[in-house]
């Protein structure tokens, strides 16, 4: 299962692992200052070797952002991503901004 808000993916795993951080946002905005932030639930979130993982441990939890509708994500465990925008010219790959 693959979820998506914005430019961040949650891909479900088994096996989330690393560090447990003190705080639930999945990732912030670079410029805007808007972040995707877990706002409902039961959820932890980790950091292994520059990978984040979510666990939600209640039935589900609630992802917002200041100009996505909210998503809901079922009780697992999560690897976040970022969207990549490639361009063929140059040949490059990059993170999409949001």
């Amino acid at each position: 299962m693959i979820l998506q808000q914005g430019d961040v993916l949650i891909k479900k795993v088994v096996g989330a692992k690393g560090k447990r951080l003190d705080h639930l946002t999945l990732a912030s905005g670079e410029f805007s200052g808007h972040h995707h932030t877990i706002t409902g639930g039961d959820a932890e979130l980790y950091e292994h070797e520059g990978t984040l993982f979510l666990k939600v441990k209640s039935e589900e939890a609630i992802l917002t952002h200041q100009e996505h509708s909210a998503i809901v994500i079922p009780q697992g465990e999560y690897e976040i991503g970022i969207v990549k925008e490639y361009n063929h010219f140059s040949e490059e790959a990059k993170s999409v901004a949001d």
